[in-house]
């Protein structure tokens, strides 16, 4: 069974380019995000934070998570689509909500975008609920 034969690692720099395959496997990557920016950010900032699933010595799967003292965040939550459907966004999840919830973390946030059905689905399934809120963003520092 491919989870018992899975690892849970925190990010380091050699998993760079197959991060970001994953990434847009999952069709995670948009225009106005540049995502090695988003990883060089993430670095800067509590790295333990930001977990791979390693099988095969490949890397299938990754959650970018953070706390600003208030809400947990969770962000590029991604498995390689030949992977999903087998518990490891879940397996991914637990492992983000224990070391959020060790930090002291009182409560996660996840953002979706509304194009998004299949991820709505997956987080009802693992007990997160719809919130009555917008959200609005303002971009400071252009990702050109």
């Amino acid at each position: 069974m491919i989870m018992n034969n899975c690892k849970i690692k925190i990010f380091e720099e050699d998993y760079r380019d197959q991060i970001l395959s994953l990434w847009q496997k999952c069709k995670l990557i948009k225009t106005w995000n540049d995502p090695n920016k988003d990883i060089d950010r993430k670095l800067k900032v509590k790295d333990d934070l930001f977990l791979v699933i390693e099988y095969n010595n490949l890397i299938i799967g990754s959650a970018m998570a953070g706390y600003d003292g208030h809400r947990g965040y969770v962000y590029y939550l991604a498995i390689d689509p030949i992977h999903q459907n087998k518990g490891l966004g879940k397996l991914l999840m637990d492992n983000i909500e224990k070391k959020l919830k060790e930090i002291g973390c009182p409560k996660i946030n996840i953002f979706i975008r509304s194009s998004n059905i299949n991820v709505k689905n997956f987080y009802k399934s693992i007990f997160y609920d719809e919130q009555d809120c917008l959200t609005y963003g303002k971009r400071l520092i252009p990702d050109d």
